[in-house]
């Protein structure tokens, strides 16, 4: 993602990702996400620079950030120390946080067509068997994420 990636339209923020196969999804930014990204920029200091990476590698083990961007494997790495930090045992990825996304958004009343243009699924049978799956009832484990009270601005 760069920056020019989160972007006003009307009176809301949008996110513009970046998808397998070059697709483009855009979609409006829930409040949380709008907070975090904000401060994020304002910390980073990087909200003049349109087409630079929104998320930075480090430099080192400094408070300092590169130009150059966050790779995945950091990513994945970044993620995974936030939640031993937590004590969680359950193995967190990429996946887990759209199938948290999907599952609370359909449990606050959301509908599964929304849901699935959100996640750009072209069948609404994947987003249910994400959704499904996600089910505390049947050992989903994304919803603990959910219960711990986790705050993902911190991992």
């Amino acid at each position: 993602m760069r920056v020019e990636d989160y972007y006003p339209k009307g009176k809301r923020w949008w996110v513009r990702l970046h998808e397998k196969g070059g697709k483009r999804h855009e979609m409006p930014a829930h409040h949380n996400l709008e907070a975090y990204l904000d401060a994020y920029i304002k910390a980073a200091g990087v909200g003049d620079d349109g087409k630079a990476p929104l998320f930075r590698s480090a430099a080192g083990r400094t408070d300092r950030l590169t130009d150059k961007p966050m790779n995945r494997v950091d990513a994945w790495r970044m993620v995974q120390r936030r939640a031993a930090d937590l004590g969680t045992r359950v193995r967190i990825g990429c996946h887990t946080f759209r199938a948290t996304g999907i599952t609370a958004y359909l449990e606050a009343g959301g509908t599964l067509e929304n849901a699935q243009a959100m996640a750009a699924h072209e069948s609404p049978r994947t987003t249910k068997l994400i959704f499904n799956t996600c089910d505390p009832d049947t050992g989903g484990k994304s919803l603990i994420l959910l219960d711990r009270g986790v705050d993902f601005a911190k991992m």
